[in-house]
């Protein structure tokens, strides 16, 4: 019998999450007769330790992964568990991941103070968020909201609401729901107001691409339609050089007529802004292929100006 060694950061979230995924293993092992058993091994990441700036000015790239990799690359761990929208666009060498296991609400919600929804919030409203993405995108809705940078871990965020005087805080849907928070949610912002992080609410299970019984394992719990998905979302975030210093969102859906196994058809949505909201340029598209789409729709971003806004905020 194999110990896989499962390696996650050490935040709630984090340890709740790679706890689901372990229980997927788990079954999906006892249903093919594999034999193994799971171990936990608490990562911390640079990430984790800068509390005090917003992730745009760190660089973003890499912050809640780096450690991690180094980890699997050191044979520590065998495989980890990552919030996908974390992960930067570049492969580490010798790096694969595994399994995109099926994507739960993508969407950012509201937690407010009353549960007031978004478009009731009061003229002037506090928004605490760290996303440059989300602020840029509320702004050009809501010009008169105060949005302010806010870091910490889910709870943490949501406890700012007494403790700094935030109206609302903004925050990814799939977190809450993992959690079991769903009752805090005061109100899910439609991807026609704010189009989600690239990749959000889904989870990538990373592992070594020379370690055979770890694919197929981890091939039991992929789940194929979001693995598309992702897939189209993130190669338009390489080929705009996106990071978390760049407000861009992507949104891909899967639309599949007919039963199982019928050709489906991949539809997205993008956005760039600038980080006051008074420029986004928005694409959309359509496609089988996710690769083709995720290049077509960031070329003609680009065409658009959006070259002209990364090139500022990176300068």
């Amino acid at each position: 019998m194999r110990t896989v060694k499962v390696g996650t950061r050490q935040s709630a979230l984090a340890l709740t999450q790679t706890g689901q995924v372990i229980e997927q293993l788990q079954q999906a092992s006892d249903k093919y007769g594999i034999e193994c058993r799971f171990e936990l091994k608490k990562i911390v990441t640079r990430g984790d330790q800068i509390l005090d700036v917003t992730l745009s000015k760190v660089g973003g790239k890499g912050l809640f992964v780096k450690e991690i990799e180094q980890a699997l690359l050191d044979g520590e761990i065998d495989m980890a568990v990552h919030s996908m929208k974390d992960m930067p666009w570049e492969r580490q060498p010798g790096l694969a991941i595994g399994a995109t296991p099926k994507r739960v609400d993508p969407r950012d919600c509201l937690v407010t103070r009353g549960g007031i929804p978004l478009a009731e919030l009061p003229q002037g409203a506090r928004v605490g968020t760290s996303s440059l993405r989300r602020s840029s995108q509320l702004l050009a809705y809501r010009p008169d909201l105060s949005v302010e940078w806010i870091r910490g871990n889910i709870d943490s965020r949501i406890r700012k609401l007494e403790t700094e005087g935030f109206d609302a805080v903004v925050l990814a849907a799939a977190g809450l729901h993992r959690m079991g928070w769903e009752e805090r949610i005061s109100d899910y912002v439609s991807p026609d107001i704010c189009i989600p992080a690239v990749a959000q609410g889904a989870l990538g299970i990373e592992c070594r691409s020379d370690d055979p019984f770890i694919l197929d394992l981890l091939g039991r719990i992929n789940d194929g339609h979001s693995e598309l998905a992702v897939k189209a979302e993130r190669q338009l975030l390489g080929r705009l050089n996106g990071g978390c210093q760049i407000p861009i969102g992507a949104y891909a859906v899967i639309r599949q007529e007919g039963g199982s196994g019928s050709a489906v058809t991949l539809e997205m949505t993008a956005v760039v802004g600038s980080p006051d909201g008074r420029l986004l340029l928005k694409e959309w598209g359509q496609g089988t292929d996710p690769i083709a789409l995720g290049n077509a729709l960031a070329d003609r971003l680009l065409e658009q100006g959006a070259d002209r806004i990364i090139a500022e905020l990176r300068g």
